[in-house]
């Protein structure tokens, strides 16, 4: 993606996530997810049984945050992304799970299924580089 965003979704965990209910609504949940840099895919684990899977399979439309797993107050770092959940059966969620587990190898005890989430665009806010200063990404100008 980025030299910049790059490190920072490498060295956190948690993302919260927004979806649409039945009625357009927003709806929010929070996961342990993996990256997959290359491919701009974001992995996490959940099961059917929960709302907003329920959601995701009829509008798979998603926007998230990452902030860091430690907060530091003075630096104000995070980011914002717009996203697809994938088809279970598309094939760039073919290795979904192992990169899930390899990062979070406990999760293997704990039912629910890997979800890919196609990463269109994101915002990285870092004020260490500069008050305000922001670091777009998006696929669609994206050329490796």
């Amino acid at each position: 993606m980025n030299e910049l965003i790059d490190p920072f979704l490498e060295e956190h965990t948690c993302a919260s996530f927004a979806c649409l209910n039945e009625l357009g609504n927003p709806y929010c949940f929070t996961c342990f997810y993996a990256i997959n840099i290359q491919e701009g895919l974001l992995y996490f684990k959940s099961s059917f049984d929960t709302k907003h899977s329920g959601y995701l399979q009829t509008n798979p439309n998603v926007a998230g945050t990452i902030l860091p797993d430690k907060l530091n107050k003075l630096q104000v770092k995070g980011i914002q992304l717009e996203g697809i959940i994938l088809p279970f059966d598309d094939i760039l969620t073919k290795n979904a799970a192992t990169q899930y587990y390899k990062q979070h190898p406990m999760a293997v005890a704990v039912a629910g299924e890997i979800w890919t989430v196609k990463i269109n665009k994101v915002k990285f806010t870092d004020t260490t580089l500069g008050f305000g200063k922001k670091i777009i990404w998006d696929r669609e100008n994206y050329k490796q």
